[in-house]
């Protein structure tokens, strides 16, 4: 019986080593973007290029005013891992992707698990031609989610906040 790490964990656990790089003093996110057994593009959050960071700032912006996890992203100082991975990598080579994201702390680096897509990395997956993200849970344990689902259940209408 071979010990040999699944494929799925192989690239999370590259996700989650892109997540160190994240500047967000609330949650680290990783993202990768891979076909075909390669790696496309690499992203995590943090302030535009040339923006001051949260983590230099020493706030956080969203929650000085008390805006609740998933809400009012316009407020945010970062760019989401999903979106940079997505801006760094050409919409030809996207198409029928696997975007593997992993969120941490950023107190100890643990896993935190029920990470979701936000409603406008939904739209740029879909948009970008990805066909599904494989997410952690925890060290093991991953869900994996059908963008075309995202399209069906088009939660945009829905009229409610957060995730």
């Amino acid at each position: 019986m071979s010990s040999r790490i699944s494929k799925e964990n192989y690239y999370l656990d590259i996700a989650q080593t892109v997540s160190e790089r994240s500047t967000c003093l609330r949650r680290r996110f990783g993202a990768i973007i891979v076909k075909n057994d390669s790696i496309i593009a690499t992203g995590y959050n943090g302030a535009p290029r040339g923006r001051k960071n949260c983590d230099d700032l020493g706030y956080c912006f969203r929650e000085k005013l008390g805006i609740p996890r998933g809400e009012r992203y316009e407020m945010c100082r970062s760019v989401h891992a999903e979106a940079n991975a997505i801006i760094a990598a050409p919409r030809e080579q996207m198409l029928g992707s696997t975007l593997y994201m992993v969120c941490t702390s950023p107190v100890d680096g643990s896993v935190m698990p029920g990470t979701s897509s936000c409603m406008m990395c939904k739209k740029l997956a879909i948009n970008a031609g990805i066909e599904k993200l494989v997410v952690r849970d925890d060290k093991e344990n991953f869900r994996v989610i059908n963008v075309s689902d995202w399209i069906e259940d088009d939660d945009s209408l829905a009229g409610k906040f957060g995730y």
